[in-house]
């Protein structure tokens, strides 16, 4: 008898070229319209997370650096841009846009070299979202009035932002336009380990003529944010990041009259019923949690499953997991890239431990894992307690918990037994089912079939220990403006 010939699905490598883009050995500060070198005179390396390699010296920023890129921010805010007439400042917010899409490639690329992403979500999602939120804010500039009728509008100043490493630039543009929109002027510090699209943006802002000081960008750790967010002539902080981190800087910032929003961490709840398309939400949830290596704070890292239906989902999700090309972020063909560093990596691998020990059952996809690098398989633990840490804590990472449901009730329950409150998804085919949910579900953002999408017009952000405030649309204008 012939032997069955076996099919090798294999796909040929497909990487991005990397010729079209500009990496400097090294970058300065962006203070005052210029780059200038770091007053400590330390510098730190920024590396590919995929291979280790370095890609860039950064300048350190110290407490000095961030007072002069202060005093630059409030110079220009008391001078040029300060006295600009509204629509003036939408045309410097549109021409960034336009130099953004212009170099849409480049940012694409640097973003995953720099942070481990897979090319097609920073090439797909990440950079054309960044542009169209200064395209979106570009137009509210000169109509800030129609945002809030009745209401006697202004600028708050200075404002000071720190912004995370999972989407480096969207979170620099969700935090800049709606600043600059609202007449502010701005000192930026981006995450240590994914600074170089920021400094990318300082370079089109320097292209786009923008008055000299309008942005700033200062690079650094946690003692340079510290430094932001303490100054005394920064007049709004905002912040993404973890929430131990957010509670520091609310306690810093009372009683000093800033103003804040953060925007923190999340535990997001994806629950599917009996009667939604499985197919569709087996794929949101790879896409809620795989294709973005779980680097998202509104990551649906909890997985709800009505026990009629836990079977087949459970069986096409790991069918799904292991049709998952984990590799190289340059790939065109890869849906999982590296994790952004070797500390969350041992972050993500203290919690598979963890939840194997509390009795939960681990299933991850055979795949090879490049030899250097800082790399994690998808992962999905079954038999989950409610209780469990690993159904409780931020993982950061490609990990899914999974347990089972029979009524709304128990869903709901479960799923508002957390300290956060980013966002949810519901799945189901019946309209009433998805509207009962939303208005019972404590979370900030919850989509109906369907997970991660994101518009610029759409306000962001969550409730309880997920940080107050919120990012996008108009809602997002209102953080940036004192009314009366």
């Amino acid at each position: 008898m012939a032997k069955k010939k076996t099919i090798d699905w294999a796909l040929a490598p497909a990487p991005e070229n990397k010729d079209h883009i500009t990496i400097k050995p090294q970058y300065e500060l962006f203070i005052g319209g210029k780059w200038v070198k770091p007053k400590s005179g330390k510098y730190f390396d920024t590396i590919n997370p995929a291979n280790e390699q370095k890609l860039a010296r950064i300048a350190e920023a110290n407490e000095a650096d961030v007072d002069a890129a202060v005093k630059a921010a409030r110079k220009a805010y008391q001078g040029p841009w300060g006295k600009m007439p509204a629509s003036e400042r939408a045309k410097y917010i549109y021409r960034i846009a336009r130099l953004m899409q212009e170099k849409a490639r480049e940012l694409a690329v640097i973003e995953s070299m720099d942070g481990g992403k897979a090319i097609r979500e920073s090439r797909d999602i990440d950079i054309p979202l960044a542009a169209a939120h200064f395209f979106y804010y570009a137009g509210w500039a000169d109509k800030i009035s129609y945002a809030f009728p009745g209401k006697q509008t202004s600028p708050l100043g200075v404002a000071g932002q720190v912004i995370p490493w999972n989407f480096p630039l969207l979170m620099a543009s969700w935090k800049l336009a709606p600043a600059l929109a609202c007449g502010n002027t701005v000192v930026l510090k981006p995450a240590e380990t994914t600074p170089l699209t920021a400094l990318k943006l300082a370079e089109i802002i320097q292209e786009a003529d923008l008055p000299e000081g309008v942005v700033n960008i200062v690079t650094g750790a946690g003692a340079t944010g510290a430094a932001v967010v303490n100054h005394p002539d920064v007049n709004k902080v905002a912040f993404t990041g973890s929430t131990n981190v957010g509670k520091l800087i609310q306690r810093s910032t009372a009683g000093s009259g800033k103003k804040l929003t953060l925007e923190l961490g999340g535990k997001a709840a994806n629950i599917i019923f009996a009667d939604a398309t499985i197919d569709q939400a087996v794929e949101g949830i790879v896409n809620g949690i795989y294709f973005n290596q779980g680097h998202v704070c509104c990551a649906g890292s909890r997985l709800y499953v009505e026990e009629a239906v836990y079977d087949e989902v459970l069986r096409k999700l790991k069918h799904r997991m292991n049709s998952l090309v984990v590799g190289d972020p340059l790939d065109k063909n890869t849906d999982i890239g590296a994790i952004n560093s070797k500390e969350q990596l041992g972050t993500i691998n203290k919690y598979l431990k963890i939840g194997q020990e509390e009795g939960s059952d681990m299933f991850q996809p055979t795949c090879d894992l490049p030899s250097k690098g800082f790399w994690c398989p998808p992962t999905l633990f079954t038999n989950v307690a409610q209780s469990a840490r690993i159904s409780q804590e931020e993982i950061f990472g490609p990990v899914l918990a999974v347990q089972t449901f029979r009524t709304m009730d128990e869903v709901l329950q479960k799923a508002n037994n957390t300290p956060y409150g980013l966002s949810a998804g519901v799945w189901t085919d019946k309209g009433s089912k998805i509207f009962n949910m939303t208005t019972k579900l404590r979370a900030g953002v919850i989509w109906a079939n369907t997970f991660n999408k994101f518009d610029p017009t759409s306000p962001f952000g969550g409730y309880k220990e997920s940080g107050y405030g919120r990012e996008g649309g108009v809602h997002g204008l209102g953080a940036y403006l004192n009314l009366n």
